[in-house]
């Protein structure tokens, strides 16, 4: 039997700020909101100093966090 990974859904777009663009989750579980598209870095995502960022909540983490990079 396989096990499935179960992991907890993004934050609720209609509550991100209205710069956010785009949103993604770290390898730890954090989402962050991203006003300019984010670069991806070995155990998440980061701004490179473009655009507002922020922290939205820490939810579980995703089995493939490097799919959860989404526009919004």
């Amino acid at each position: 039997m396989t096990e499935k990974q179960e992991t907890a859904p993004p934050p609720n777009l209609e509550t991100l700020p209205d710069w956010a663009h785009w949103i993604a989750q770290d390898e730890d579980g954090t989402w962050w909101a991203y006003e300019a598209e984010p670069n991806q870095q070995h155990n998440g995502w980061y701004e490179n100093e473009v655009g507002r960022i922020q922290r939205l909540g820490k939810t579980k983490p995703a089995a493939n966090w490097q799919t959860t990079l989404k526009s919004c």
